[in-house]
Parts: structure tokens; C-alpha cells; sequence
């Protein structure tokens, strides 16, 4: 495993598991299985329901906590947003069984940022979470918030894959000091990645699958990527990037593939806005 360290001075695993869209029903057997792999960083969320069989599945495995790192998310809260975001902290640390969270990041840049910022940086300063970050923001809303508070988040978890690469903004976060960490890093299939001609023929090029080969440019690229599924081969697979390397000319073939636009959404459109601004995950 190669490893990243964060602003906070902790070291976060470059390749982790993520559980977004898998129900409470497999989550604990499919973390379970992920452990028993191999992997080390687990990455949920309030907004995901499955915080309890994740820290069910934690518990069982035995692991010595110190050898994880487990990440979880705020959601958007009400007024009063410090208050709450309190409140939301402690009903994720009790859902997980845990006496801390290694990372704890803002889901959205919605609502009372800088409330729900300040609630988080009290936490991180207590211990209860080793390092606080963000998730979706765009650059203005990231510099904004690194220039009117105290702490710089230490992760920013976005949406990057071949086809939105997120290069520029890479640099950006890099110059403060921000972590840059992958969802969506298959696209979820979309633009028909997994039979890509120029993947998949980097992929035959090194015997590995298509799967295999994003993992690894964004591990090249110093990029966290949190793949997600329920098969434990397809786990074991995923985990097994680190015996190869991608060449520059491979490297500069896949970055032919960027568009430049977001495959699912854009956090700035308003209809988006108010979509998530409604949505409650208990709602």
C-alpha cells in the first residue's frame, strides 16, 4: 500500500473502499470482506445509511483500530448549523462505534458552510477527528473557505475520473496544501469505460483489467480512490495495482479522454442546489 500524508501530519492509504450505494443490507458483509482483502481506509457517510453496518463490520474484524483509517461525512444541517453539526458528529461516532474518525468531511458546499465549518474545526481540534476536509467543492468555494478560517480542509473527495480529470484544480489544491481524493473514479461505466479502446488496450498492455488501469493512473497522479463493490474477487483485483506502472506516453493517452465536464452533475447548477439543499438522509 502506498500511502499520502494529509496537512494534518496523519497518513491516509492512496486506495481505499468506499460504501456509497450499497444498502445497509450488504454493507457489513461487504466491508467485512474488503478488510479481509486487504483494505485499510474505509469511506462512508451520514447521507449513505450504512454508518452502523460499517462500524458492525469494524467491530467483528478484530482489527487494531490504529491500523485504519475510517472517513465519514456531514450532511447539510439547519440552523443553528454549529449546534447541529455537533450533534450529526456524535450520531455518526456512535453509529460507527468509534471513539474517532480519522477524516470527517462536509458532504456538500450547502447551508451554513462556514457554521458547519467551525463545528468541525472544534472537533478536529478535540481529537475526534484527526483531520477534517470537504467534498464537492469547486475552487472558489475551496479558497474561500481555506481564507476565512483557521484550518485549511485537508481533503477535498471529488468527482474525477478519465473523462473529468480535474488536472488544473489538482495543482490548485496541491499549492494550499489539499489532499485531492476521487469519487466516481469508473464513472460508474459511463462513456462505456470499462471496454474503452485506449483503456483497454493500456489494460491488454499490462495484463490487467480496465478497472485496474484508472486505479492506477490516479495512483500515479497522487490522487486517494475509493472503489466500491460487493465482489470480493473484483475487491482483490482492484487492490492488486501496485506491481505495475503506467508509462508517460500511457499517461498522456488517457488524458486525451478528458471533456472537461462532470458526467453526473454540477454543484453549481441551482437546480442542484435545491435538489440537496431539501434532501435530509433520514427525509
Amino acid at each position: 500500500m502506498q500511502y499520502v500524508t494529509l496537512n494534518a501530519g496523519i497518513e491516509m492509504p492512496i486506495l481505499g473502499f468506499g460504501v456509497y450505494q450499497i444498502s445497509p443490507e450488504q454493507t457489513e458483509q461487504a466491508v467485512s470482506d474488503a478488510l479481509a482483502a486487504g483494505y485499510r481506509l474505509l469511506d462512508t457517510a451520514a447521507a449513505y445509511g450504512n454508518e452502523e453496518a460499517v462500524g458492525r463490520a469494524i467491530k467483528s474484524s478484530g482489527i487494531p483500530r490504529g491500523e485504519l483509517f475510517v472517513t465519514t461525512k456531514l450532511w447539510i444541517q439547519d440552523a443553528p448549523a454549529q449546534d447541529n453539526t455537533r450533534r450529526a458528529f456524535e450520531t455518526s461516532l456512535s453509529k460507527l462505534h468509534l471513539d474517532y474518525v480519522d477524516l470527517y468531511l462536509m458532504h456538500q458546499p450547502y447551508g451554513d458552510v462556514y457554521g458547519q465549518w467551525r463545528a468541525m474545526e472544534a472537533v478536529n481540534r478535540e481529537g475526534l477527528a484527526k483531520a477534517i476536509g470537504v467534498s464537492n467543492f469547486y475552487p472558489d468555494r475551496l479558497l474561500d473557505l481555506i481564507f476565512n478560517n483557521e484550518i485549511t480542509p485537508a481533503v477535498n473527495q471529488i468527482e474525477t475520473h478519465p473523462f473529468f480529470q480535474r488536472a488544473a484544480y489538482q495543482d490548485l489544491m496541491g499549492e494550499h496544501g489539499v489532499q485531492h481524493q476521487s469519487w466516481g473514479g469508473f464513472a460508474e461505466g459511463r462513456n462505456d469505460l470499462f471496454t474503452h479502446p485506449v483503456l483497454t488496450e493500456i489494460g491488454k498492455a499490462h495484463g490487467t483489467s480496465v478497472a485496474q488501469v484508472v486505479l492506477r493512473w490516479l495512483i500515479q497522479r497522487g490522487i486517494v480512490t475509493i472503489p466500491k463493490t460487493v465482489s470480493p474477487d473484483r475487491m482483490a483485483q482492484n487492490l492488486n495495482v501496485f506491481d505495475f506502472e503506467l508509462t508517460d506516453d500511457q499517461m498522456a493517452a488517457i488524458a486525451t479522454l478528458d471533456t472537461g465536464t462532470s458526467l453526473f452533475f454540477d454543484h453549481r447548477d441551482p437546480e442542484m442546489v435545491a435538489f440537496f439543499s431539501k434532501r435530509r438522509p433520514n427525509g
